[in-house]
This record gives structure tokens, C-alpha cells and sequence, in this order.
């Protein structure tokens, strides 16, 4: 027997835990510019901050399940500021961080998790699609928008994320194979934080990475240190790049770990193994893009207290946004379903607003 291919997986890393830049790769231009890392810096505290007041509004009983990205603010973070503002972002639930940077407004999430439709209605990121819980369901979606990108002949790219337990559906192969056979300028990125809920990655892949799975769709891939908010974010621009002028498709897996419960309706401390959370707080992106800044003299005490209260204030008026959005009324269930209401459900709407003014 001949040999008649051969593949191999690609890591990148630039900074390490200790916030030490440690490849021998040229780092990417932004990485030499200090405000952008400071920027960087701040977005990744914002997110933090805000899944840590979502939880909250979610025990009080303001809010519904809520997801948080607690340990993978890097991720959304990451690829969300390679985007540009003519870009598609396709967000699935754990997607706070990316959909944020992109211009969805932070009280549109609460919006959503709080069940309000409207959440939905994005002010500014007037193209990107709303949250998907449907697991792999956005793969597809954003393979469509693209190949409507691409039918236009517009420059622009599409993003999408899943969870690695997402990789395992029907849905997301199907979306790399259409992606690579029609060469569509669409960025996948996977967010390896090694749980699917309660399912570890030992048990969900036989595969050595997430990443090779899209060898099978002829399509390039890469792995990332997901805490490493450097690498994510230029893995993103190159293959945004690409994709916005026709070099097709990429594949991102960023490792990470998930240093939260898998939502606010989970208990991990039922399957995580003793010790895992320890090691994971060493390893996590904040803490070491902090290091780094504070290595270079670019950042204090001082500084970290003033961006803390300033995050706050933003979060809180995010917060009070929504609690003082009025609750929609009964009917909105069909408001919002059709575009012209079906005959058959003109009565059932009739009867919700009868009985709404109960």
C-alpha cells in the first residue's frame, strides 16, 4: 500500500500562563500595541462581570437559565474583535462575549434570556442572527448566509461558534462539507472548554483534536491556546481575511476550560474531577493578559480599580435597561411567529387578548 495523503494539526500559542510571550512566530502588530491589549484587557473584565450580574438577576428570579463564559472570555472576545462591522456574526448560546464586541447591546441579551422577543431586535448588529439553543443549527445557517455573501460577490465573511460537544451533530458536518465544497467565506470556531454539560472530551470524540474534523471537508484548520487572547484573535484575522476574499472557509478550535456550570439549571461540582477548577484558574485568559500588562509597566492597581467601577456602572445601566423593559403581553406569542398571522390563529390570538385583560 502507497501512502496517498497526509494531514497534520497546527498550534498556536503566543502567550503563556505567566503572561510571557513565548513563540518563536512574529507576534501579530496588535500584540506590540499596548492600547489595544489594554482594550482587550477591559472587554474580557466586561464580559466577566456581566455573566457574574446575569447570574445574579437569574437566583433573584429576573431572569431565566443563563448561560456564562466564565474562563473563555478569550474566545468571544478574541474572534469577535477580528470582525468587522460588515461582517455576519451567527452566535450560539454561550455567545455573549462575541456578540457583544459585534454591537449587540448587553441589555438585548438579558433581553433574551429574560424571554422578551425584542431581545432579538438588535439595535445596531442589525444583521447578525439571535441566539441558537438548537445545538449545531447555526453551523448551517451560517453556511446560508455566506453562500448568499458569496452568490452577491460581497467581501465580507461569516462568523459562527459551537461548543465541542456540537461538533458530534449531523448539523455541524453537514455545514463543513457545504462550506468546503462551495469554498464559502465562513469561519468556524469550535470552544473547546472540555465539558458538554456533564460529558468530558475523553468520552465525546475519538479524535486527537476538534480541529481535524474538518480535514474530511477539504477545509484549513487550526488549534489555539483559547486562553490565549492573542492567538485567538490573530488565528481570527487570517482566516476572516481569506475568507472575505475567496480563499474559503476555516476551522478554529480553541482549548479552553469552562471554570463555570455549564448554565445557571447545572450543578458541575456532580462530575468534575477534584482539582480541575484549581488548575484551570491558573491557566485563564484574564489573569495572564493582566501579567503581561503589568511586565511592561502599562498597568496598575490604580488603573485596575477605575476600569472595575467603570465596567460596573456600564453593567448596571445595562441592567436596569431591562428590568424597567415592560413585560410583553400575551398576544406577542403570535406577533412575533408569522410574518401575516395564519387564518387559523386569529382566533387564539383574539382569545390570548381577551383573556390578557383579565
Amino acid at each position: 500500500m502507497t501512502t496517498v495523503a497526509r494531514f497534520d494539526i497546527k498550534y498556536l500559542q503566543y502567550m503563556d500562563e505567566k503572561g510571557t510571550f513565548i513563540s518563536n512566530d512574529v507576534p501579530p502588530a496588535f500584540a506590540r500595541d499596548l492600547d489595544t491589549l489594554k482594550k482587550l484587557y477591559r472587554d474580557m473584565n466586561l464580559i466577566r462581570i456581566f455573566d457574574q450580574k446575569a447570574y445574579a438577576l437569574q437566583r433573584t428570579g429576573k431572569m431565566g437559565t443563563y448561560p456564562a463564559a466564565t474562563g473563555q472570555e478569550a474566545i468571544g472576545v478574541g474572534f469577535g474583535s477580528a470582525m468587522t462591522e460588515e461582517d455576519v456574526l451567527v452566535p450560539y448560546y454561550r455567545g455573549q462575549a462575541s456578540m457583544i464586541q459585534h454591537g449587540v447591546l448587553m441589555e438585548e441579551v438579558l433581553l433574551y434570556w429574560g424571554g422578551y422577543e425584542k431581545g432579538c431586535d438588535y439595535k445596531h448588529a442589525k444583521e447578525d442572527f439571535p441566539i441558537a439553543v438548537p445545538i449545531a443549527t447555526q453551523s448551517l445557517h451560517a453556511t446560508g448566509v455566506a453562500k448568499a455573501m458569496q452568490m452577491r460577490g460581497e467581501k465580507r465573511c461569516v462568523f459562527t461558534e459551537i461548543g465541542e460537544g456540537g461538533t458530534s451533530q449531523g448539523d455541524f458536518y453537514e455545514a463543513l462539507n457545504v462550506a468546503g465544497i462551495w469554498n464559502l467565506g465562513v469561519v468556524f470556531i469550535i470552544n473547546n472548554n472540555q465539558w458538554a454539560i456533564s460529558v468530558p472530551s475523553e468520552i465525546q470524540t475519538n479524535c486527537e483534536t476538534y480541529a481535524q474534523k474538518a480535514i474530511a471537508a477539504g477545509i484549513d484548520c487550526i488549534q489555539v491556546d483559547g486562553n490565549d487572547i492573542v492567538a485567538v484573535k490573530a488565528a481570527s484575522e487570517h482566516a476572516a481575511e481569506k475568507a472575505r476574499n475567496g480563499g474559503g472557509p476555516t476551522l478554529i478550535e480553541c482549548i479552553s476550560l469552562r471554570l463555570c456550570d455549564h448554565t445557571t439549571a447545572d450543578d458541575a461540582t456532580r462530575y468534575r474531577p477534584e482539582g480541575e477548577l484549581d488548575e484551570g484558574w491558573k491557566k485563564e485568559p484574564i489573569i495572564r493578559l493582566k501579567k503581561y500588562l503589568e511586565s511592561k509597566s502599562a498597568w496598575s492597581a490604580e488603573n485596575e480599580q477605575s476600569m472595575l467601577e467603570s465596567i460596573a456602572k456600564e453593567v448596571q445601566v445595562a441592567v436596569d435597561n431591562y428590568l424597567s423593559t415592560p413585560v410583553d403581553p400575551p398576544e406577542a406569542m403570535f406577533d412575533y411567529l408569522y410574518a401575516e398571522l395564519p387564518e387559523r390563529t386569529v382566533a387564539q390570538r383574539e382569545l390570548a387578548i381577551a383573556r390578557g385583560a383579565i
